[in-house]
């Protein structure tokens, strides 16, 4: 059975990284952008990441401009932006695509064990559906994440459990990361 640590990943130099080197750990691997809305989901995930990292969690965050062009910077840049403005110390990846003929495998198949079920109720979650759906045509049924801060929850056992889209509350979120820590 797969899991993810079956996957490679490449790191902001560009270095192959082999998600088996996370094994035993609780992971939470997130698509994030610099110019989105929810940009400052980084500072609650930074601070769940230094209360918990001790226990074995670790954050994975993959940079993603394929949502309005929110993230149109370099590796090197996105990174000084997010340590400088939120003091970022969870591991960044090289900028990605999630979407797409081009979509990195890893969200592809963290899309596929944990689909799409919705943004949630209310004018927020209705105007982000609206936007996603305009955003995400071009990509027809390769449309796997909606939205930057899709969050995806990964077991010890590198099992997917659960899928959190950026209108998930982040406190609900850090609730599921410290039970399975």
């Amino acid at each position: 059975m797969k899991t993810v640590y079956d996957f490679k990943v490449k790191d902001r130099q560009g270095n192959e990284v082999a998600l088996s080197d996370y094994a035993g750990k609780v992971l939470l691997i997130v698509n994030t952008a610099t110019g989105c809305g929810f940009t400052p989901h980084y500072e609650p995930l930074e601070e769940m990441y230094r209360e918990l990292k001790d226990k074995g969690f670790e954050i994975l965050d993959f940079p993603c401009n394929q949502f309005a062009g929110q993230a149109p910077e370099s590796d090197d840049e996105i990174h000084e932006f997010c340590t400088v403005k939120f003091g970022t110390e969870f591991p960044q990846f090289r900028k990605i695509d999630v979407n797409g003929d081009s979509a990195d495998p890893l969200f592809v198949y963290l899309a596929t064990e944990k689909p799409f079920e919705g943004f949630g109720k209310g004018l927020k979650n209705a105007m982000l559906n609206k936007f996603s759906k305009m955003n995400n045509k071009k990509y027809g049924d390769k449309a796997y994440i909606k939205w930057n801060f899709t969050k995806f929850l990964v077991d010890r056992e590198g099992k997917v459990v659960s899928r959190f889209e950026p209108t998930f509350d982040m406190k609900k979120v850090k609730e599921a990361v410290e039970n399975l820590l």
